[in-house]
This record gives C-alpha cells, structure tokens and sequence, in this order.
C-alpha cells in the first residue's frame, strides 16, 4: 500500500481539539502518577511496564465518560503526555542509583535535584527530538511492514471509546486494591511481607513476596517470560546456593570476607546470595544484554543507513497536510546544540566536552536503534540494557584512557549511561505514540510538543522521587534492589579499578552462553538469577493465572493487550507504586512508626498466605471471560 493511500480515522482536513488543558492537565497527572509507579516498581523489581494503554483507557474514563467530551485525538494527546514518564522512569531508574550509592562510600557528593533533573530532562528531550526526522522514514513510509505493536494496540484501544467507562474501572479497581494491600503489609505492617520456606536439607529456602504489583508483572508478562524468570530462580536457589555451601564449607571466597559455612550460619541462604549469587547473575545479564544487541546489529545497521537517507528529505514543516506536520528539523538541531552545551557547561552535571560529544553520537544511533526495535517487536523486547552496558563499557574506557580515572571518571561514565538509556526509552515510547496518532490521524508536531511537556514534568518528578526512595530506604537495599543500577555499578567499577570478581561473573556469562546456545531466551533467565527468587516466585504466581484465564479466552481476548485483566493488573502495578511513595515520605517524616501495628498485631506468614490468595482471586474475577462462564 503507497503512503498517501492510508487514510486515518480522523481526515488530515479536519481539525478538531488535541492540545488542550484538559488533554495538557490530565496528562500530566498521569505522566506523574506512572513515571513514579514505574520508578518505584523498577528500582524493587527491576522491570517496568507500558503505562500507554493504562493512560489511554483513564483518559476516555475522565474525558468521555465523566467530562462528556468526545474528541478521540484528544484522548490520544493525555496517553501521549502520561507515557512520557514511564519511559523516563525506565531509563532513570537504570543508572541513577550508582550516584547515590557512591555518594554513601564518601565518593561524591549527594547528587543534587538539580543534577538528576537535569541528566534525565537532557536525555528525554533528545529521546523526542533525535525521533522526529525518522518519523517519515519509520513510521509512514513503513507503514504495513512495521508493526509497532504497543502503538497501534493504543489506537485501537482509543477506537473502542463506548468501552472506555468500564476498561477504566478495571484499572482503579486494581489501583484501589494494590494501595490497600500495600498499606496493610508495609504501612500497618499487620502481616509478613514474604512467606518463606526452609529446605535446610538443600542449605536454601523458598519464599515469595506478597505484593500486587509483582504478580501484575507476572500478569502482564505471561506465563511463558514469568517461567523463565522463575528457571533463573530456581537455578539460583536450588542449584548454585546448595553447591556453594556444600563444596565451600571453610573456604574463604572473594569478595566474602569470612568463610562459606560461617555466611551461611549467619545470614542464611540470602547471605550466600548477596555475596556470591549476584556476581553470577550479573554477568549473565550483561551478556544477555550484549547478545541481544549483536543479535540485532543487522537491524541496527541496515535502519541506520535508511534514517540517514530519509535525512535528505529535510523538514516536513511546509507539509500540504496537517497530519504531516513535525517540529522542524532546524528547531530540532538547535535544541541538539543546546543541550550539548548544557551537558558540557552545567556545573551540576560532570560531564565534560568529549562526554558531551559522546552522548549525542551515541544517542544518535541508539534512538535509532531503538525506534526501529520498538517498530517490529515492541517495547517490551527492546535490549536498552544492552545498549546501556555497552555504551557504559566504551565510555568507560574510554574516559579511563583520556585520563579520567577513580571516581571522576566512573561518574562520568554513569552520567553518560543515564543519558543514552533515557533517549533509548524515551525514543522508543515516542514512536510508538507518533504510531498511535498515525492510525489516528493526530497532527505529529502536538504529539511531539506533548511528548516534550510530559518528558518535562516527570524529569522533575522523578529526580524527587529517587531521592526521596534514597531518604527513605537507601538503594540496594532489600527494600529497593536497584538491580539495574547494581549492575551498572559493578560494570563501571570493575573496568575502571580491575576489582570485580571475574570467577564468578564468568560463571554467569557462560551459563548464559549455554542458554543462547540451547534457544533460551537469556535475559528473562539472567534476570531471574540475578533477583532474589521471593520477588521470581511471586511473578510466576501472576503467569500462572495469566495461563487460567487464556485457556478460557478467545485468541482475540488472549492476544489483547486492553483486556479487563492486563488492566487490572497495570491498576495494581500503579497502586502499589504510589503507595510505596507515600510510605517513603512517611519514612522520611517519621510518621511511619506511629502506625507501624507489628508490635501489638501481627499475623504474619498466615496473613500473608490470604493476601496471595485474595489478590489472585482479584485478578481471576476480573481477567476470566464472562467470569470464567464463556466457553471456548
């Protein structure tokens, strides 16, 4: 099909609202609301999720159904300015942390607010801008051949606008019970967080969490990527844990300081794990992550030298048709200049010039990358972290052979990771929003000025949340595991000081040479190695009612990504992440032991046995066709 024959819904000679303060307020909320969920469940679990459809279905709940308005692009405007802030989340949350933690090992300073806005507001800003003269290339030209699975499950999601009320209750519902929850097991603390099990005859334990929001991830996931995670687990807990203990007894293994036997004696199973089991798993997710990229390397190439070629064409900004009309590629150049020179200058972000010069280069090409990846297998398998260890392992290096060492230098290298992973995410959350208002027939000059505004509120909200979390609980913590950034920490120390582990980390990168070698997906599995297995068990929970409820379903049920259950499931996700960042300000304001019930009522691992249960109840009710009465 030729490009000028696709017609979108709403004519490119109609002009009807888009960019209003309605479409601009609700937006932003949402853009808060999830850019700070998604922080939260990241820096816990280490994954976040697409807040597009979620966004979408609350704006047609508010816009259509509560304010009586009828405009599907504006609808359209508020999901484009509300995803904004996952995607930033996502490629914060990733790099970030290391800051904070070297500022608790006397390293640095505490970054500032000042400096965390200004790194991820840099970085998101190019995300959108580096997207906008690919558009034509990637998105109309490609129209057909690439998918772009996440932007045109949006559309139709906002096509289906008689079903907005009722999709939007499944999402607060799942909001209203996740908050719930969150509070009886974190804020009252009337019940364990975890149910654990001993196998002491295997050295180990078995636990899983309680919480919502992992088994929502399971949800959303499906039983398929949740088993994988849960195999990396189990060959964590059940094999490599009990081998350690076993064969190590008296041994004293670097970087443990005392004897196998005594870690295990003292800290248990989860001893052996922070000190052992991470090592292994970080290298298999670093080589996860590299796989996945050099896997991709044909793909890399070959969209690099289309997007170059379709840079020829110039602006689009004197376009006959509205629905053809971009941010000029002058406007964008400028804005490019700009926030080199803020990089390099801006006292509060250590980066000096050949930083600067490295992260529009790299970003560049990996917002390539990116938009291209996002376009034929979605958000969900984009490797970022590959690209994120691989810039780190370059710029790494190459700031140590410039003379840029110790601290200076490991710095540096973060802050151009943190750049590079938010242009990556926010690059590949553009186009699939610019995808959406394709189908549409939105004007892609207010999507990407929506892109802009929502980019920038969550820069701020998420430079205020990672420290408020840091206050609050401290990352890598089992609170907040920050396995992301852990790894970044452990990659930039270990190339700029030579002190890593390497035994270990090798261990992982051939168990995950094995995987790829046998056509397992690594990364879930690496993944899964790699997080302690109570947060993998509680995920597979959510998987394994994910596989109830498509049994029952029909394929268009099953393969929707708006059904009642995946919304549900994003209200739990949400629900538990706001929660989480209510309880961290009550942390830090002290207000948490005033209603802090252990002492005196506590039902511990029973309570929490009934939460579980309650909890996939929940999601059987609402997720089950019909409530589970329509056959197949």
């Amino acid at each position: 099909m030729q490009q000028d024959e696709f017609k979108p819904f709403v004519p490119a000679d109609k002009v009807t609202a888009e960019v209003t303060p309605t479409s601009i307020i609700t937006g932003i909320i949402l853009a808060v609301i999830f850019g700070a969920a998604n922080a939260y469940l990241g820096l816990k679990v280490g994954m976040t999720v697409s807040a597009s459809i979620p966004a979408a279905v609350i704006s047609m709940g508010v816009i259509r159904m509560i304010m009586r308005r009828d405009s599907i692009l504006e609808n359209n405007m508020v999901q484009t300015i509300g995803s904004a802030g996952e995607a930033l989340a996502g490629g914060a949350i990733f790099t970030m942390p290391c800051l904070f933690l070297w500022s608790k090992e006397g390293l640095i300073e505490t970054p500032s607010m000042l400096t965390i806005t200004a790194i991820v507001l840099c970085g998101g800003i190019l995300g959108v801008i580096f997207m906008i003269p690919l558009r034509n290339a990637l998105i109309v030209k490609e129209h057909g051949i690439l998918p772009y699975p996440e932007g045109t499950a949006c559309a139709d999601v906002l096509l289906a606008g008689e079903e907005g009320g009722s999709s939007a209750k499944a999402v607060f519902a799942g909001l209203g019970l996740s908050a719930a929850v969150k509070f009886i097991v974190d804020g009252f603390k009337l019940t364990a967080s975890a149910v654990t099990i001993p196998v002491r005859k295997m050295s180990t334990e078995f636990s899983s969490e309680v919480y919502p929001a992992l088994m929502g991830v399971g949800y959303i996931c499906g039983i398929k990527i949740a088993s994988y995670m849960f195999v990396g687990g189990l060959i964590g807990w059940f094999v490599l844990i009990p081998a350690i203990v076993t064969f190590g007894g008296s041994t004293v293994l670097y970087p443990g300081t005392k004897a196998i036997a005594d870690i295990y004696a003292e800290l248990g199973a989860s001893g052996i794990w922070s000190n052992y089991i991470k090592y292994i798993g970080a290298g298999a997710v670093a080589t996860g992550g590299i796989i996945s990229l050099i896997k991709s390397l044909p793909t890399i190439i070959s969209t690099f030298g289309e997007s170059m070629v379709s840079l020829k064409n110039g602006s689009n900004t004197t376009a006959a048709k509205r629905t053809d009309v971009n941010l000029s590629n002058i406007t964008c150049g400028i804005v490019v200049v700009v926030i080199a020179l803020v990089l390099w200058l801006l006292p509060a972000v250590p980066v000096n010039l050949l930083g600067a010069i490295l992260i529009i280069v790299f970003g560049f090409f990996f917002a390539t990358v990116s938009s291209r990846m996002v376009g034929l297998v979605g958000s969900s398998n984009n490797p970022v972290s590959g690209m994120a260890i691989a810039t780190l392992l370059f710029a790494t290096l190459i700031l140590k052979a410039s003379g840029m060492v110790g601290a200076q230098g490991m710095v540096g290298a973060i802050c151009i990771g943190s750049v590079i992973c938010v242009i990556a995410g926010v690059s590949g959350d553009t186009s699939q929003d610019l995808k959406t208002g394709f189908l549409l027939g939105a004007t892609p000059r207010n999507q990407q000025i929506g892109e802009i505004i929502g980019i920038t509120v969550s820069s701020v909200t998420i430079g205020g949340v990672l420290l408020l979390l840091d206050n609050a609980w401290g990352f890598g913590t089992d609170e907040l595991s920050a396995p992301q950034a852990m790894l970044m920490k452990m990659i930039t120390e270990g190339v700029m000081n030579g002190n890593l582990p390497w035994t270990l980390v090798f261990i992982g990168v051939f168990l995950a040479l094995a995987m790829e070698i046998l056509k397992i997906p690594v990364l879930p599995v690496a993944i899964g190695l790699y997080l302690p297995l109570r947060l993998s068990a509680a995920i597979i929970i959510g998987g394994i009612v994910r596989w109830i409820v498509d049994r029952k379903a029909t394929a268009s049920e099953k393969n929707s990504d708006a059904n009642a259950g995946v919304l549900f499931c994003s209200g739990l996700i949400a629900g538990e992440g706001l929660i989480g960042i209510v309880l961290a300000i009550f942390a830090v304001a002290g207000i948490d032991k005033a209603i802090d019930f252990s002492g005196t009522v506590n039902t511990g691992e029973v309570g929490a046995i009934v939460i579980i249960v309650l909890i996939v109840a929940a999601i059987l009710k609402v997720g089950l066709p019909n409530n589970g009465k329509q056959k197949e």
